[in-house]
């Protein structure tokens, strides 16, 4: 079983050495911006040096305070959100999934959440996948947020391009922001991006913007790499729910996701498995409790840290052998 970690395509490859040498002198930021919209069903775009700039400028155009969940996302929301000195209110999730009583509950559980909440606007930080490993219902938390005076922030770094539009959808999400960096959908090593329809999350945010900007070389990667995301999100949702369907003790085995995690006491399991898949000096096995995962004993396979070239039906079946062995 030969396993290769994520790497641009040959594509993006060439097209970013022909701007690099200067052979192709047009204009990529604007390109992949242009894409992202019609992607997003956004109007405005900006591209900027990584996830956490995109979740930076977004974050700081909030007056109120911000909601996260309390597992299962990104662990920049908080960081960022106690950088910029922002009031944070932690929402309880089942397995990482923001269910609407989770909501409820947070908003009405204490007198000063109804207070920080109703005088300011507020914002919703969630992922696409809870954890990676479980879409989250983003048309209903949508409807809910913007019945309570809660902008939804979406980070799509799993999920740009979905097919199903279930997910970094701008019909449903306020801001959708996202990481180009290795290994994501988008998968250029370095850069993100952010969309909105909403020109004053720029307009607040313009020294992060300029302090953040990417040089036409990343623009070129990020342009080209749109052209292959549906698919390789396609592929690696495909190949997530094989494995899910084969494995014993998987959280969340009937939701759509882009890494698989397992439940697990076992303490030797996640360092037994990381002796067995071993991706050119890289990983795929995140040992839990993480707070980007979930805050509970397993382990998290990450599939979408593979080349899609290698989510053949033989290295599949492989990795559940070896999985089920240890298991």
């Amino acid at each position: 079983m030969d396993l290769k970690f994520k790497k641009p395509s040959k594509e993006t490859q060439i097209a970013m050495s022909k701007v690099a040498i200067g052979e192709d002198k047009k204009d990529y930021s604007k390109i992949a911006e242009e894409k992202l919209c019609n992607l997003t069903n956004h109007t405005e775009c900006k591209l900027v040096n990584s996830g956490n700039a995109a979740i930076l400028t977004a974050m700081n155009s909030i007056e109120g305070a911000i909601l996260i969940p309390d597992q299962g996302a990104w662990n920049g929301f908080k960081q960022i959100a106690n950088f910029l000195n922002k009031e944070i209110i932690t929402i309880k999730t089942n397995q990482g999934l923001i269910e609407i009583n989770h909501l409820e509950d947070a908003i009405n559980n204490t007198i000063n959440n109804k207070e920080l909440l109703s005088n300011n606007q507020n914002a919703l930080f969630l992922t696409s996948f809870a954890g990676y490993t479980a879409e989250q219902n983003i048309k209903e938390i949508s409807k809910f947020c913007h019945e309570n005076n809660i902008l939804l922030v979406e980070d799509a770094s799993g999920a740009i391009s979905d097919s199903s539009k279930k997910l970094a959808n701008g019909n449903y999400s306020d801001i959708i922001i996202g990481s180009t960096g290795s290994p994501k959908i988008v998968n250029v090593g370095y850069g993100g991006f952010i969309t909105t329809n909403n020109t004053n999350v720029f307009d607040k945010s313009k020294l992060i913007l300029k302090t953040s900007k990417i040089n036409n070389i990343i623009a070129t990667g990020i342009s080209t790499e749109l052209d292959f995301a549906k698919e390789n999100l396609n592929k690696t949702l495909k190949a997530c729910d094989y494995l899910k369907n084969n494995l014993n003790n998987v959280i969340h085995q009937d939701k759509r996701g882009i890494n698989v995690i397992l439940s697990s006491e076992d303490k030797s399991l996640s360092f037994n498995l990381r002796n067995k898949f071993k991706l050119d000096n890289h990983g795929m096995i995140t040992k839990c409790p993480n707070y980007n995962r979930l805050k509970e004993k397993g382990v998290a396979i990450e599939i979408k840290n593979l080349d899609t070239s290698c989510l053949s039906k033989d290295n599949l079946d492989e990795i559940i052998n070896i999985v089920n062995y240890y298991c």
